[in-house]
């Protein structure tokens, strides 16, 4: 049987019956019963990049074997899936098995394609990084991939609406990146250094508000994260760091750099206070300077951009080339048009 990612499974099923294998990890396993009190067992599965639920009735040989199963563990599941509209992927024919200790790393690691394009994006990050003119916020940029590049490296940039997956805000802060230094040289009046330091820092709150686990696909709750949020987090994460540099002979030398070092930090701090654009939307301030403005706007882009994306793999059609709408987009998806194709 083929082995498939959860969202190649879900993609395939669309389309026909599908014969085939998946690895993943239980991600919740619920005892539930039905209107006529007949128990059922309700498995949530996670990979790198998506999530699945099967439902296990008691006339199931796997109802028993669900009983000995618990969250967290590593799994293979392999068998004959379909496509319901209730239900979405279903199996009346499956079979579970634990996974080896290589098969689990390898899951844990991400699809090739994937595993591959987060090395890219982490890779330009570090690559634009070592860019960056001022000393200090590339002194900053550094410190802060140096303790915590692993923490950031497996980090979901949300919990639903895009990049919601293991090492997505990897790939979001990468594209954001890029579109920031393209922005630069069409608005030349903006401070590059800080750009590029500002889409680093702007979400790195969610290393705790979304915090995976070095085990696992299960994105928990952490209470700093519930009580302050990523964006009081990422002000406090800028200013530990900033207070850390101060401290080294490094820095002793940017007494003498303009503009000056409080300065640098005040208006990094404006970016991640600004970056959701509006009060209603969380920032405790609203964009006051041409970069603030640029960030926001920039963030805004890529996260519709990944709903799009998505949008077009999980929606349900409504006619040809229209799609359901996917919440939060502001209407129906309809199949964008082809590029132009110059004849040889």
């Amino acid at each position: 049987m083929e082995l498939l990612t959860i969202s190649d499974l879900k993609r395939a099923v669309q389309e026909d019956r599908v014969e085939a294998r998946i690895h993943a990890q239980i991600d919740a396993l619920n005892r539930k019963e039905t209107r006529e009190q007949k128990p059922f067992w309700e498995l949530t599965l996670a990979d790198a990049q998506a999530k699945m639920t099967l439902r296990v009735w008691s006339d199931s040989p796997n109802f028993a074997i669900c009983g000995e199963l618990e969250a967290g563990n590593f799994v293979e599941v392999s068998g004959d899936f379909t496509h319901s509209a209730s239900y979405g992927v279903e199996s009346k024919r499956w079979f579970i098995k634990l996974l080896n200790d290589a098969d689990r790393d390898a899951l844990l690691a991400g699809p090739p394609a994937l595993r591959d394009k987060q090395t890219d994006d982490f890779d330009f990050i570090q690559k634009s990084i070592t860019e960056i003119a001022d000393p200090r916020l590339r002194a900053l940029c550094e410190l802060f991939l140096h303790d915590f590049g692993d923490r950031f490296r497996r980090c979901a940039a949300a919990r639903n609406n895009h990049h919601a997956r293991r090492g997505g805000l990897v790939e979001h802060v990468s594209q954001m990146m890029r579109a920031a230094l393209a922005l630069c040289g069409v608005y030349t009046q903006l401070n590059r250094d800080l750009m590029t330091a500002g889409v680093l820092f702007h979400d790195c709150g969610k290393l705790w508000e979304n915090a995976l686990p070095e085990d696992g696909f299960a994105m928990s709750f952490d209470e700093r994260g519930e009580l302050l949020g990523h964006i009081t987090i990422g002000a406090e994460v800028v200013n530990a760091l900033w207070r850390k540099l101060l401290a080294t002979d490094e820095a002793k030398a940017w007494a003498q750099i303009r503009p000056a070092s409080e300065d640098v930090r005040l208006h990094l701090l404006h970016l991640i206070a600004a970056h959701h654009g509006e009060l209603q939307f969380g920032s405790p301030a609203v964009p006051k300077t041409p970069e603030a403005q640029a960030l926001h706007y920039i963030d805004n882009l890529d996260a519709k951009m990944e709903m799009f994306a998505v949008g077009y793999e999980k929606a349900a059609p409504l006619a040809p080339r229209i799609f359901e709408r996917v919440w939060p987009l502001p209407g129906n998806l309809v199949t964008p048009l082809e590029k132009f194709d110059r004849p040889a």
